[in-house]
């Protein structure tokens, strides 16, 4: 096939060209030409093919952007099959065919339907087949053919961004990069030059320039200081043909701020402050503010103040504020008029993140000059400590003087100072302090058990100006006297079998004591001296603290003897030396042949002896059988109705008088007459019943006086003997009342009925002789009248 075109613009020429095709699989054309075979028969015997010429066609070019009036002619597609005589139809497929391309079916001439854009697509792949319209066949193999759109010059270039945004640090050099821009052509870079971009700057100089090629802008002067100027506006032109004239061309605009640079020393706007503070500001005060201007930004112009060595360093204090950059003077020490009045301070400000690259610039810090004035002031007393430590034996006695504080008026004038105990701080009240010279002392007895620590706040203030008052913490040790005997540090109960073997342990005690010796406890075990040789256990001190009871003879019964208690002698190694005797209960019990305790009650011996389990049972039911009948007997009998054996209310053996009313106690003596109760020896004269009227007044018959008989027992057998034997008793039930006191004891009565109502005090100091059963006695009234009240 031929293939004719002919390109009606500018510089084309239109030359018609045979090509010849080659299979598709061989060397990947774009195209699929006819082939026939011509066989050929050579010496050796094999067959030769030869490709034909089918179809004739050439490469086709198209310009892009067209914009001319008529379809645009690509070109004219033949095939040799082609006789003229229109039975053959050409048909036209792939990228764009029949919208973008469009053939004459009948002549085969190809034509631009649309304007085309090489930006769009540069490059169209069709294929062309001929049909044969009476048979429907194609004459020819489908061909591939390629069009090409050609570029030209439409298109200006573009940044790839509207605006950029760049710094670079001030103080750079000439040539410091800033920022690189860029700017890319849509139009072919493989033709011409309408591709090619240029770069250059309309707005920025002298300050910055661009690199033509690279596009990379650079600082164009030295040393720009931010200070000065911090933002500058620059314009890049990019402009294709190489940046010939006609060349289209696009523009950016480009943002560019000098970083800062710690390139400026502090300064203080002024050489010298003064401030006053008066004498009884409180440490830490601040007094005033001082700060150094830094035109430079950020950490550049974090400034750090300091106090230069000499006069007010020790006394004040410069602290930096991290927010403002400003330098706070505050108290150090303790001011005092009377001392000092004026201080003249040399405070430096001085950059904490200096550059080295600008230290030739000279000392990156200020110094200026403080002066502070002090002002007197009324100040309140000032205690010679910060705190006082005391240190006192809990047997202490009242009123005993423990230690002492001072304080004095730091003032000119020296006033008067008072002493006095917060006494939110000692509720109890147990010590007070003179309130002339500080002396503390005891108002009640210490315990070092219960409190062994008293901490306590001493007030001292002026007498002639009470607002001015200070206050002191002191710290009370209580320090331990031994006070206190050991006891057991448990209630202790074991047992003991009944064939123990003498030597066996039975039980380990230990003790305890609430007293705190500095040299630790030790304690000893002894039997008691009323007891010092036991037959039954034997008490074996461990000298650890502990005691082990262990049994004395072969074998114990649970019948002759079920349960011991061993006293046992603790005392303690201290001074005074303290004892107390503690009490070990111990069980006789059955036990199995490894030692185990089986049963501890007599009662159980026997019952195991000869009845079983199941036979106990039995009997408890049957008990419990026996118990419910006699409650309904009993209830039965309740509801059974039965005639009195006396209907006259005259009888009055039965009756009970009841008079509802209260004695008088032992002043009212016409009730009766109670000198009986006190003195045995007391006349015995029978009076008659106050309680019931009698209806015969009987002969009263005196009794025979007994009061030398001391037998208590024969004394009321008598009188019951008499009563029963008396004709003249009253024929009812009456209560007889048999007062017996014996002779006097001589340990005198303890009741305080008859307590001696004098002034006097009556001594009990001898209880604490009876031994530690009348400790609580002794305690409760063996102490002074203080203590009682």
């Amino acid at each position: 096939m031929r293939t004719y075109h002919c390109l009606p613009l500018f510089i084309w020429t239109y030359i018609l060209h045979t090509v010849d095709t080659i299979p598709l699989q061989e060397n990947g054309s774009s195209y699929l030409p006819s082939q026939r075979i011509v066989s050929l028969t050579k010496d050796d015997g094999k067959m030769l093919r030869r490709t034909k010429r089918g179809w004739m066609w050439n490469q086709f070019f198209l310009l892009e952007e067209y914009t001319g009036t008529d379809t645009q002619y690509v070109g004219k597609l033949h095939t040799d099959q082609d006789k003229g005589d229109g039975n053959l139809k050409y048909i036209l497929t792939g990228d764009g065919a029949g919208s973008l391309f469009v053939i004459d079916e009948n002549t085969g001439d190809i034509h631009a339907a649309k304007k085309l854009d090489r930006e769009e697509k540069s490059l169209y792949i069709l294929r062309a087949k001929a049909i044969d319209r009476k048979t429907g066949r194609q004459v020819e193999p489908e061909s591939e053919f390629i069009i090409k759109i050609h570029d030209i010059n439409d298109n200006e270039p573009k940044f790839t961004k509207d605006l950029y945004t760049a710094s670079v640090p001030e103080m750079s050099g000439v040539g410091t990069s800033v920022v690189q821009v860029t700017a890319t052509d849509a139009d072919d870079a493989n033709y011409g030059n309408s591709a090619k971009v240029v770069y250059s700057i309309l707005q920025g100089q002298p300050y910055f320039s661009v690199d033509p090629e690279s596009g990379i802008i650079k600082t164009a002067l030295p040393d720009m200081s931010r200070e000065n100027r911090e933002q500058y506006q620059v314009v890049i032109q990019a402009k294709d043909m190489g940046g010939q004239m006609g060349g289209l061309s696009g523009t950016t605009t480009v943002n560019i701020t000098l970083t800062d640079v710690n390139n400026n020393p502090p300064r203080f706007p002024q050489s010298t402050y003064q401030f006053s503070s008066p004498e009884s500001a409180p440490l830490g005060t601040h007094l005033g503010r001082i700060k150094a201007n830094d035109p430079d930004l950020g950490e550049n112009a974090e400034v750090e103040y300091s106090i230069a060595e000499g006069e007010g360093a020790d006394m004040f204090d410069v602290i930096t504020d991290k927010d403002t950059q400003e330098g706070i003077i505050t108290v150090k020490q303790n001011l005092d008029f009377e001392k000092k009045m004026l201080y003249t301070l040399r405070v430096d400000a001085s950059n904490t993140h200096p550059d080295p690259r600008f230290l030739h610039l000279g000392p990156f810090k200020d110094t200026a000059v403080i002066k502070i004035s002090v002002e007197d002031t009324d100040e309140p007393p000032v205690f010679s400590r910060h705190s006082y430590l005391i240190e006192v034996d809990e047997d202490v006695k009242e009123g005993s003087i423990i230690g002492q504080v001072t304080a004095y008026d730091p003032d000119a004038m020296n006033n008067l100072i008072k002493y006095s105990v917060d006494r939110n701080t000692d509720m109890d009240r147990i010590f007070s302090i003179h309130s002339e010279n500080g002396s503390i002392f005891t108002l009640k007895p210490l315990d070092r058990e219960s409190s062994p620590w008293h901490n306590i706040t001493i007030t001292a203030t002026e007498i002639n100006n009470p607002k001015q008052s200070s206050h002191i913490p002191v710290f009370i040790r209580i320090l331990d006297i031994n006070d206190h005997a050991p006891e057991f540090a448990m209630y202790y109960e074991t047992f003991v079998c009944e064939n123990a073997k003498p030597g066996q342990l039975i039980q380990t005690v230990s003790v305890m004591d609430k007293d705190d010796p500095p040299r630790g406890h030790k304690f000893f075990f002894e039997p008691v001296p009323e007891f010092p040789l036991n037959p039954n256990f034997t008490i074996v001190d461990n000298k650890d603290n502990t005691a082990g009871i262990m049994t004395r003879k072969d074998g114990y019964s649970r019948n002759k003897m079920s349960t011991y208690l061993l006293p046992i002698l603790i005392f303690d190694n201290d001074y005074p030396i303290q004892s107390s005797t503690g009490t070990l209960t111990i069980r006789v019990c059955a036990c199995d042949n490894q030692g185990n305790m089986q049963s501890c009650n007599a009662e159980a011996l026997v019952l195991s002896a000869g009845l079983s389990t199941g036979a106990l049972i039995a009997i408890l039911l049957c008990v419990l059988i026996l118990l419910i009948l006699v409650v309904l007997f009993a209830a039965l009998k309740r509801q059974r109705k039965k005639e009195p054996l006396i209907i006259s209310k005259d009888d009055v053996r039965d009756n009970i008088v009841t008079y509802n009313d209260e004695g008088g106690g032992e002043e009212d003596t016409q009730a009766f007459d109670i000198g009986t109760l006190r003195n045995p020896e007391a006349r015995e004269d029978s009076k008659l019943r106050r309680d019931v009227m009698p209806e015969t007044i009987f002969q009263i018959r005196r009794t025979v006086p007994l009061w030398e008989n001391i037998d208590v027992q024969d004394f009321i057998h008598r009188r019951l003997k008499e009563n029963d034997s008396d004709p003249s008793a009253p024929p009812y039930d009456s209560l007889a009342t048999y007062a017996y006191e014996g002779n006097d004891s001589i340990a005198d009565s303890l009741s305080s009925l008859e307590s001696l109502t004098a002034d006097c005090n009556q001594d009990y100091d001898y209880l604490s002789d009876w031994g530690p059963r009348f400790k609580k006695l002794a305690d409760m009234y063996g102490g002074d009248e203080s203590d009682r009240d």
